[in-house]
């Protein structure tokens, strides 16, 4: 183990007393840093729900993964603000899909009804679906499957294929890129 500097030796004895399962260490690193990383989500998010919804988030993974901060490579405070950042993010880009997804709702609400045979569209609409999932590359096929054919989380996909988190995110996001573009080109899709 690389020799630690002396200001991060409490992150370091903290970090011990996280892996060994002490409750103490968890509170005793709230205390220490939970109103930071609530300052950080608020500023990101603009939502103090969502700021706390981080915040709690953020300290649950501390607790559930001690093992994935590595005082040799900073400190704790760091960390901690890193990951609120993500989560914090992560809210963002959710918020402004689900904005999306209302604005498309309520524009199909107010368009004029059209006669068309359901059926018949959403049959074509699923073979270029099936077909656009199938030209995938081979590992972003196999993540797109799990996640939304046998509706697992992203963790999940992690697991199963025994990748990263980071990894599984990637390629869910690049499938889900590619399937736009693919049905975007068939008509399928409206960007």
């Amino acid at each position: 183990m690389t020799e630690v500097p002396t200001g991060r030796a409490g992150d370091v004895r903290l970090h011990k007393r996280l892996l060994a399962g002490d409750d103490d260490a968890l509170a005793e690193a709230y205390d220490q840093w939970s109103a930071l990383v609530h300052a950080l989500a608020l500023r990101i998010t603009g939502d103090h729900a969502a700021a706390q919804d981080v915040t709690q988030e953020v300290f649950v993974h501390l607790w559930q993964h001690p093992d994935r901060y590595d005082p040799d490579r900073g400190a704790l405070r760091g960390w901690l603000c890193l990951l609120a950042r993500s989560r914090a993010l992560d809210w963002l880009r959710a918020r402004r899909a689900q904005d999306r997804c209302h604005t498309a709702a309520a524009a199909a609400i107010a368009a004029p009804p059209v006669e068309v045979d359901d059926g018949l569209v959403w049959q074509a609409e699923a073979k270029a679906v099936r077909a656009a999932v199938a030209a995938l590359p081979d590992r972003q096929r196999e993540a797109v499957l799990l996640a939304y054919y046998h509706g697992r989380t992203y963790r999940q996909v992690a697991h199963d294929l025994n990748i990263p988190e980071g990894t599984a995110k990637w390629r869910l996001r690049a499938a889900l890129t590619g399937l736009a573009d693919s049905l975007t080109a068939e008509g399928i899709l409206e960007r």
